[in-house]
């Protein structure tokens, strides 16, 4: 399976050629060329950043569809905690749970639930692994993949267990096979979810070679006909089918993973650039007596995905206040539930922001970028279609760009050949050439500034052929 698979896609029909997306990449993965935004897909961490800030809505993500519940003979909903916290006036999360059955689903297993027993195994891994504190939870794919490309030496603080959306998945079709008689292929276990990251994570998960979940449906999508199957359900009797307590339904927000800890050492930090600002300063150290930190790339936490329709702040507070009706715990781990939580493959260091093929390679392109960023105005202003001046020095080294691409670089060589035709107009004023030909001299700088001249009007061309503009 494709180690690099991708959840985010570019619509080229809408994007506009802004700089919006390259500004707000937290690993500097988009550039603009020719007028239209380009992903590098080795870089992308799949945070879905440029989905939400993107003007045009020309960034998407990519997921499965309702009907693909019809490919089955036997459906499992498993509903993300963040999935309650967008409706309003919910104080009983077995409305959501009978909605879902009412839409067609024929069971439902509660991401929540097996986030209990996450939380369970972990409180036993930090008590038993202090030497690898802290332990950075793994519950969000794009954290660990950013850890994974960019801060190698975390990764020996991951906590080395599946997130609560496989365990589920795990349990959830184990159940399914012995209810029903039915083989695997024939069962389809579909997760309701926040974000595309979650997407990219069954397609190419982490910590584990096969994801056991089927299908990702995107909360948005699932939202409006669920919403008119639970008005259906609360005006009968239905049956209390929830199995997940206050810690389960907490992981939906920021901070709710580590508050089922039972533990005040810890930090939780949401929001892709709050994140990067952790990890760095976990590289320096500068933390100490931590026992477990939660980082989520969404802002809220998993409230806060782009797959969502509430605002991720009100989210919260509905979360929370469905919470206060819950007892703390449901879920509890067994035997069979606690083979199911461990990772069973590492996770690797993936160096795809190295520039050489090796140290020797790369310190020499490292030199290059240094001379090139000193020759660019430091403005950072991503007219070059790169989101600073150090990462246009980057690409020029990849063979990705090119000097010129920096407007200012452009205009200044122009004012810089523009003085010397001065001094050459002066020199040949005063015969100051005698053993060259003045004309050829004059036709050479001409040329020259030619040269610049077709650079700069074959980028304002590139620019408005991607934008559209005639």
């Amino acid at each position: 399976m494709d180690k690099f698979y991708h959840s985010v896609r570019l619509d080229e029909s809408l994007c506009k050629g802004c700089i919006n997306c390259i500004k707000r990449c937290p690993t500097e993965a988009i550039r603009v060329r020719g007028g239209k935004a380009i992903i590098n897909k080795k870089f992308c961490i799949d945070c879905g950043e440029c989905i939400r800030v993107c003007p045009h809505h020309a960034k998407l993500a990519t997921y499965d569809k309702l009907e693909e519940m019809k490919k089955y003979e036997y459906t499992v909903a498993l509903p993300a905690p963040s999935l309650y916290s967008q409706f309003n006036n919910l104080d009983d999360s077995n409305i959501v749970l009978n909605g879902l059955l009412r839409m067609g689903f024929d069971d439902v297993y509660e991401v929540s639930a097996a986030a209990e027993l996450v939380s369970e195994a972990t409180r036993r891994y930090i008590s038993e692994h202090e030497e690898q504190l802290p332990l950075i939870s793994t519950a969000c794919p794009s954290v660990v993949r950013l850890i994974r490309v960019r801060f190698p030496n975390l990764i020996p603080h991951l906590l080395p267990l599946n997130p609560p959306v496989e365990v589920a998945a795990v349990l959830a079709a184990k159940k399914a096979m012995e209810d029903t008689g039915l083989p695997r292929e024939k069962i389809g276990i579909m997760f309701i979810s926040p974000c595309p990251s979650k997407v990219t994570y069954v397609k190419s998960p982490l910590g584990t070679e096969k994801s056991q979940v089927d299908k990702v449906l995107a909360i948005k999508d699932v939202y409006p006909k669920l919403l008119a199957c639970m008005k259906a359900v609360a005006g009968e009797d239905f049956p209390a089918i929830g199995t997940s307590g206050k810690i389960g339904i907490s992981w939906g927000h920021s901070g709710g993973e580590a508050s089922g800890l039972f533990t005040e050492s810890y930090l939780a930090a949401d929001g892709i650039e709050n994140v990067i600002r952790v990890l760095e300063d976990m590289e320096d150290q500068k933390f100490t007596n931590l026992k477990f930190v939660e980082l989520n790339a969404c802002n809220g936490g998993c409230v806060g995905g782009v797959l969502t329709v509430e605002n991720p702040y009100v989210a919260e507070v509905k979360l929370k206040r469905l919470r206060k009706y819950m007892p703390v715990a449901r879920s509890h781990m067994g035997d069979e539930e606690a083979v199911a939580i461990p990772w069973t493959t590492g996770v690797q260091y993936e160096p795809v922001f190295n520039l050489g093929n090796n140290m020797m390679e790369s310190f020499s392109k490292l030199n290059q970028v240094e001379r090139l960023v000193k020759k660019f105005p430091g403005l950072d202003c991503g007219s070059c279609g790169a989101p600073t001046c150090k990462a246009l020095a980057e690409d020029i080294v990849r063979g990705d760009a090119r000097e010129t691409d920096c407007v200012y670089y452009l205009r200044e060589n122009l004012h810089r050949l523009s003085e010397e035709v001065a001094v050459l107009a002066d020199a040949l004023h005063s015969n100051l050439h005698k053993d060259k030909d003045p004309i050829y001299i004059l036709r050479e700088y001409i040329q020259r500034i030619s040269d610049e001249m077709s650079l700069l009007d074959k980028k304002e061309e590139d620019e408005n052929e991607g934008r559209g503009v005639k």
